[in-house]
Formats: C-alpha cells, sequence, structure tokens
C-alpha cells in the first residue's frame, strides 16, 4: 500500500498531515512532547518535511489529527501543552524577534493571542486540565517570574467525556 497525502482544507489555508498516518515517528527531530490529562492525544514539534510544526496524534486511533485553523505559517512554534481531552492547545509562536501566546481550540478550529498585556520575554506554558488557566514564564519584570493568566469564567471549558 502506497503513502497518500492528506490535504485539508480550512479558512485560514491548507493543512497538511504527515504522509504516513500510522507513524509517531520519522527520521526527523521529534520534540517537547505534551500528553492530554485523558492520555489520548499527543502534541508535540515535529521537523518533518523541512519545517518545524506541532502535530497531534490520536494514541487510541493511532492516527494523525487535523488542526484547522492552526495557522503557522512564517512562525516557529514551540512548547505546545494540552487540556483534559485535547480541546485546547496553548503554544507559543516566534514571527521574528516577538514571541505570543496562543491558545488553538480544536473544537471550532480558531487561535487566538493570549499576552496582549505582557511585555518581555514570554516561555514555557502549562495549560490547566480544563483549558482555563494558563502558567508560563514572563521577563516582563527585568528576571523571569511565573505568571498566570486567568481566561475568565464564561470561557467553555474542557470536560472530562461522559
Amino acid at each position: 500500500m502506497g503513502l497518500v497525502s492528506i490535504i485539508l482544507l480550512s479558512a485560514c489555508g491548507t493543512e497538511e498531515l504527515p504522509p504516513n498516518p500510522l507513524a509517531l515517528n520519522s527520521y526527523y527531530a521529534e520534540e517537547q512532547p505534551s500528553l492530554s490529562g485523558n492520555g489520548r492525544f499527543l502534541a508535540y514539534l515535529s521537523h518533518r518535511d523541512g519545517r518545524r510544526r506541532i502535530l497531534m496524534y490520536d494514541l487510541q486511533e493511532r492516527q494523525f489529527v487535523a488542526l484547522p485553523g492552526l495557522d503557522l505559517r512564517g512562525t516557529i512554534a514551540q512548547s505546545p501543552s494540552l487540556s483534559y481531552t485535547g480541546r485546547y492547545l496553548a503554544y507559543l509562536a516566534e514571527d521574528g524577534d516577538r514571541r505570543t501566546l496562543k491558545l488553538y481550540d480544536r473544537l471550532v478550529g480558531q487561535t487566538q493571542v493570549l499576552n496582549w498585556g505582557y511585555r518581555g520575554w514570554i516561555g514555557h506554558p502549562s495549560l490547566s486540565e480544563d483549558g482555563r488557566y494558563i502558567a508560563f514564564e514572563t521577563g516582563e519584570n527585568g528576571q523571569l517570574d511565573i505568571a498566570i493568566l486567568d481566561r475568565g469564567s464564561r470561557i467553555e471549558i474542557d470536560r472530562q467525556e461522559d
């Protein structure tokens, strides 16, 4: 059976899944793994196809998960962090000399920037299981500190499946 490239269309452009939908690892560097709280999904950085990007793998179904709307063209992604069911994915995107903390909602296929009020360096986001809180390093005060961002009580939290 030959390898087939799967191309998915989304509002933000096209997304290409890895050519072998069953292979979690490749001959290229795979790094910075993040496991969802329920242990089903794995998000990580991959250097396949000569570019650095975030991939998500469903460990139960043994296949890659499409992430339509996760637009990373022209940016360097790093430090993925998943919520309990993998609905929310927090990560850093570096565009030139600016780092942004972003949150991708897999249910609606949209990404939002979360660090509008922070100046200076940010790093290593860690998403709470329900997706409401994100802890991260910040250099806003001239030294490394820990910040916790509360997305608010009105967000749709990531819940355990019934």
